[in-house]
C-alpha cells in the first residue's frame, strides 16, 4: 500500500472570535500548513473539511478565499469525530491513488452553552430529557464509578494535569493551572462532574497537507515528515455504546466500542501495539472520558485508568503522556476543528517542536476522537 505522510500543519487558536467568521480562522490555517508544507495551493488535487455547526459548503466557501482551482473540496460531518474522519479520508484517496497531495481541513464556530439537545438526538429523546451532553457523560462516569471504583478525585486529577499542560500551548482557549481544590469546589454541573470537569465549545480551526511518501521530496525533506501509519474510522455494533441517546439497549450483551474497534484496526495497520506508543492525544470531552477512553485504547487494563493520573504515568514526562497539549479541557472543543487540532499536536511532537510541553524522543503518537452516536477516528503517527 502507498505510504502517506504530514508534510505540514497548521492551526487557528482555539477559544472565542466573535467577529471573526470561520472562513477567515480556515483559511488562516490552511496558509500556515500550505507553508509548513512548502506546498502551494495549485499542487492541492482534494479537500476534505470537518464541521458539525458550519452551513452547506462551508469547505469550499473557506478555500475559495484563497483561489478557485477547481478541485473537488467535500464537507465531512461526524460529530465530534469530523476533524479525524476528514483526515482518514484524505489518507484513502492518496492511497488509493486518486491524489498526491491533499488537504484536511477543521473548522467551527460553536453555539455558546452546551451543544443545544437538538443537535444531537431525535425528538422523543429531546422531549424525554435524553440527550444532554453532560448528563451523558455523567452517566458515564457514574457507571465507570460503580464498575471499577474509580473516585471522584480521580476524575480531578485529570483535570488538573490537563490544565498544567495547557499554560505551554498558545493555540489553547485556557492557559491557566487549576488546582485540585479549584476544580472540586468549582459548580456541580452533573453529578459527579463540575464545571472545570468539563471542556468548553468554542470557535477554531486546524489544517493538514497530507503527501504520497514517493512525491514528498518535491516539497520538503522526508525525514521531517511524520508517516500515517494507521487510519480508522469506526462506529459501535449492537447493541451501542455507553453513551446517550440510545437508540437500542441490551443489558446482557456487552457494549461494543468503537473505540475498542477503531484502536485495534489502527493498531493492526501500524504494526504496533498500545505499549509502543510514546504520547496519545485523546478525547477528553469531560475528564472521566480521559479515563475511560485510556483503557478502552489498551493504555492501561479495564478499571485501572484512574491510576495511570493517580501515579504520573500519564505526565507528560510519564510513561505513556496523554494529552500533552492540555487536550480540550484546556483547548476547548471546535467540534469540527479537534481532531486536526490533535494531528497538528502529533506533528510538532514527532518533529521535536512541542517546546516546554514536549516528550523526550517521541516516535509514535495516537489521536482519537469520538462523538455524538459514537463515530470514532483513530489515527496512528509514526516518524
Amino acid at each position: 500500500m502507498r505510504e502517506v505522510v504530514i508534510a505540514g500543519v497548521g492551526m487557528h487558536p482555539f477559544g472565542r472570535f466573535e467577529r471573526k467568521p470561520y472562513q477567515e480562522m480556515g483559511v488562516e490555517a490552511t496558509l500556515m500548513a500550505l507553508k509548513d508544507a512548502n506546498v502551494p495551493w495549485k499542487d492541492v488535487q482534494a479537500a476534505y473539511c470537518g464541521s458539525m455547526f458550519a452551513p452547506p459548503t462551508a469547505g469550499l466557501k473557506t478555500l475559495s478565499r484563497i483561489g478557485l482551482t477547481g478541485i473537488p473540496v467535500t464537507d465531512v460531518e461526524t460529530a465530534c469525530a469530523s476533524g479525524g474522519s476528514s483526515i482518514v479520508i484524505a489518507y484513502q484517496a492518496i492511497t488509493a491513488g486518486f491524489c498526491d497531495v491533499v488537504l484536511a481541513l477543521g473548522i467551527e464556530k460553536m453555539p455558546k452553552g452546551f451543544i443545544p439537545p437538538s443537535a444531537l438526538g431525535e425528538p422523543w429523546q429531546v422531549d424525554a430529557g435524553l440527550v444532554s451532553g453532560p448528563m451523558g457523560f455523567a452517566m458515564a462516569a457514574q457507571r465507570h464509578m460503580q464498575m471499577y471504583g474509580t473516585t471522584v478525585e480521580q476524575i480531578a486529577r485529570v483535570s488538573v494535569k490537563n490544565h498544567k499542560n495547557g499554560v505551554h500551548n498558545p493555540y489553547a482557549m485556557y492557559r491557566k493551572e487549576m488546582s485540585f481544590e479549584q476544580i472540586m469546589n468549582s459548580l456541580m454541573v452533573a453529578d459527579p462532574l463540575r464545571i472545570l470537569m468539563l471542556c468548553a465549545p468554542n470557535d477554531g480551526a486546524a489544517a493538514a497537507v497530507l503527501c504520497g511518501k514517493d512525491i514528498v521530496s518535491k516539497y520538503k525533506d522526508v525525514k521531517k515528515c511524520p508517516r500515517v501509519a494507521g487510519a480508522v474510522v469506526k462506529t459501535p455494533g449492537y447493541p451501542g455504546w455507553a453513551g446517550i441517546p440510545f437508540y437500542s439497549c441490551g443489558i446482557t450483551k456487552p457494549i461494543v466500542s468503537p473505540t475498542k474497534t477503531a484502536a485495534k484496526a489502527a493498531y493492526e495497520m501500524a504494526g504496533i501495539g498500545p505499549g509502543d506508543l510514546d504520547f496519545v492525544e485523546l478525547q477528553d470531552t469531560d475528564a472521566c472520558s480521559e479515563i475511560i477512553w485510556s483503557e478502552q485504547l489498551g493504555l492501561c487494563k479495564e478499571g485501572e485508568g484512574g491510576r495511570l493520573v493517580d501515579e504520573g504515568l500519564s505526565e507528560i514526562n510519564g510513561k505513556i503522556p496523554i494529552n500533552p497539549s492540555g487536550g480540550l479541557l484546556s483547548k476547548g472543543e471546535p467540534v469540527g476543528a479537534s481532531g486536526l487540532g490533535q494531528i497538528a499536536e502529533l506533528v510538532w511532537q514527532l518533529r521535536g517542536d512541542a517546546g516546554k510541553r514536549q516528550v523526550a524522543n517521541a516516535k509514535a503518537g495516537l489521536s482519537h476522537v469520538i462523538g455524538n452516536g459514537g463515530n470514532c477516528a483513530v489515527i496512528i503517527l509514526k516518524r
